[in-house]
């Protein structure tokens, strides 16, 4: 490989000669700015996140109503690559990625249970035949729905992961701080399909690591944390959080062990899973949650496989979460001062700013490149 200074110098002459592709112009960036005037008097927002106001002063979000944003090309660089990221530790554990419909039909969620538990929440609609539809704010009764659909399913077939990255609606009553909580939300949503419990339960950890390794490539501290199922049913639980003063999570972190839990209030007592470290409270932003779900969803949708005996049994099911748009505005939080935004460096909009020396009366052009 050729030393750094080479390599930078044959990349200025392929900027100078218009051959490198990956070429981004500041002066044609897409990035409208909250600009105060000089000696402007800034009202004070309370209600903002510091990584609301930093996305929304710096062009990188906008809001389009209340919990709805436009992700502006600053913001839609930094999700693709936190989808790369993704997309690529789905693949080590042969998920596959697929796009189910944001409307899903009532009787749905009806059959579950979910549309009264969830309640208000749940964005509902009807169509001109009267039939009332969802706004999905989660696929499990779709994905379940598919797996029923397919006859024969075989036992051969299964493990099954299938993911997609899609919008998301929760009817929140109050959206606020930005990205981190609002009505409208992109998500990485992953549904497994096992033959039986312990099969279910290996898979868990399979995707349990993957979690692990997708933060760790983000590169921001995170804690695990065991947690309640919670209207989405199931036996087992983890939440994923960045901490945060801003997080409206609360957390008992062990600092011997590292064990954690996320529960409603916060009493500092002795660690359960080693017995010498202390639990601590700190506040977190949730930024991934999985469930092993067992068979709360395929029992009332009729989702079904064909085992090696020859009989019909219902499918072992979990569901992984990761709330992809809520990660960019939680990096933003953690690393970034009151006046001053800070990427994670893997998910940066770009990662190299190009100034090059003025010639003669030439107007200098700020190139940014991938």
């Amino acid at each position: 490989m050729l030393p750094a200074q080479e390599r930078s110098v044959m990349l200025m002459k392929k900027i100078a000669k218009g051959t490198h592709r990956n070429v981004n112009y500041v002066s044609r960036l897409f990035q409208p700015q909250n600009v105060v005037p000089k000696d402007g008097i800034v009202k004070r927002e309370d209600s903002l996140s510091k990584s609301q106001k930093l996305m929304h002063d710096l062009g990188v979000i906008r809001q389009a109503s209340p919990g709805a944003f436009h992700l502006l090309p600053l913001g839609e660089r930094s999700l693709q690559k936190l989808i790369r990221i993704v997309d690529d530790e789905m693949c080590k554990i042969n998920a596959q990625k697929l796009l189910l419909p944001l409307l899903t039909s009532g009787e749905l969620w009806k059959s579950t249970g979910r549309w009264e538990d969830i309640g208000e929440e749940l964005f509902t609609l009807k169509d001109r035949h009267d039939r009332e539809l969802v706004l999905s704010p989660t696929h499990e009764e779709a994905v379940t729905e598919l797996m029923a659909s397919i006859p024969q399913l075989s036992y051969r077939q299964l493990p099954l992961l299938l993911y997609q990255v899609t919008s998301k609606f929760r009817d929140e009553m109050r959206p606020r701080f930005g990205l981190l909580r609002g009505r409208e939300f992109i998500m990485k949503d992953l549904y497994t399909f096992d033959t039986s419990a312990e099969a279910a339960s290996e898979t868990y950890k399979a995707v349990s690591k993957a979690y692990d390794n997708i933060f760790r490539r983000i590169g921001i501290q995170y804690f695990k944390v065991s947690a309640v199922t919670g209207v989405m049913g199931g036996s087992v639980s983890h939440e994923y959080h960045f901490p945060a003063a801003v997080g409206e999570a609360k957390l008992l972190i062990c600092e011997s062990c590292g064990y954690g839990t996320s529960l409603e209030s916060c009493v500092p007592s002795e660690c359960p899973e080693c017995g010498h470290g202390f639990l601590k409270c700190c506040p977190g932003i949730e930024v991934g949650h999985t469930f092993l779900l067992g068979t709360k969803y395929s029992v009332p949708l009729k989702a079904r496989f064909t085992t090696v005996e020859g009989k019909s049994d219902f499918l072992q099911m979990g569901s992984y979460g990761l709330g992809m748009t809520r990660i960019l505005a939680a990096g933003v939080e953690v690393l970034s001062l009151p006046d001053e935004m800070r990427w994670p460096i893997a998910l940066a909009p770009f990662t190299v700013c190009i100034v090059p020396p003025k010639v003669r009366k030439e107007v200098r052009k700020v190139q940014w490149l991938t």
